[in-house]
């Protein structure tokens, strides 16, 4: 029996850089079991919440706790084998293996007295298994594609075997099909009763994946609650100054964020000098 519970909060929360607050007196509880999304415009303080909940970064004030306690009070190894973090873009070593990069998840089990074992293999090969990866196993993941190196990392956070996992921009650089596929493996650990917390920056994925999106500005959190509940043209004007059209979207019937044409529109372009010259030129040839 652990001494907490999987529960992941934070409580009048403020986070900062130096002298630059970020976030400012932030409450939030993570729905256990969800898969909650961070949406915000760019600065708005969603990837520096993702970090306090990871423990990454100090809070200038508040607390981040797991269940009733304080996670800054958690020994490091015990709050590695609760919460998994994928980072943003996260530096790969050079000339390691899948299935090296993938052990390193069983870091916090491993200590002089105990190291490798059966269960770390079992592990390692579950979580390959799980993102589809087990043939390239011996593979260099420098060699990978960008969307196969994106699922040998969750497959490293998957071998730590924690409940919940933190994912920060987990389809940053990837083409529309391995988005897809990223984001159905994370609905998927979902399913299967992981609580999973990421920040995106596509409104219509998030909206189409997430069981809670918590919408941010200027380091506050200005909606939160299911897609379908919180997903509006008020919001979007609100958290993004963006004028949209939200529509059901015909495949999942979820909100889907339709941008207005914000372009000028002309009745007819006014020709320039050159092509006032040719009209001139082929009206004289044609006379």
């Amino acid at each position: 029996m652990t001494p907490f519970s999987r529960e992941l909060s934070a409580h009048q929360l403020s986070l900062g850089y130096g002298q630059r607050t970020v976030v400012d007196d932030l409450d939030l509880a993570v729905p256990a079991g969800g898969f909650t999304v961070i949406i915000g415009p760019n600065g708005c303080g969603k990837s520096t919440l993702l970090r306090a909940l990871s423990r990454m970064i100090r809070p200038s004030a508040g607390a981040v706790t797991l269940g009733d306690t304080d996670l800054a009070k958690i020994r490091t190894k015990q709050v590695a084998r609760r919460i998994g973090t994928l980072a943003q873009a996260p530096a790969t070593p050079t000339a390691i293996t899948v299935g090296d990069l993938v052990a390193r998840g069983r870091n916090p089990y491993q200590s002089l007295l105990q190291q490798w074992s059966a269960a770390d293999e079992i592990a390692v090969d579950s979580a390959l298994a799980e993102v589809e990866m087990t043939e390239q196993r011996e593979r260099l993941v420098e060699e990978l594609s960008g969307g196969q190196r994106q699922r040998a990392w969750i497959a490293m956070a998957l071998a730590q075997e924690t409940p919940i996992l933190l994912l920060d921009e987990p389809t940053t650089y990837l083409d529309i099909s391995h988005q897809i596929d990223v984001l159905d493996l994370c609905s998927r650990l979902h399913t299967a009763g992981r609580t999973l917390v990421a920040v995106l920056h596509d409104l219509n994925l998030a909206a189409r994946y997430a069981t809670h999106i918590v919408a941010m500005r200027d380091g506050k959190i200005v909606a939160q609650g299911a897609p379908g509940d919180i997903v509006t043209a008020e919001l979007l004007r609100q958290v993004f100054d963006l004028d949209a059209l939200v529509l059901p979207d015909p495949e999942t019937g979820r909100p889907l964020i339709v941008p207005r044409d914000r372009r000028p529109q002309y009745a007819s372009p006014t020709p320039t000098a050159h092509e006032l010259k040719l009209e001139l030129v082929a009206e004289q040839e044609s006379a």
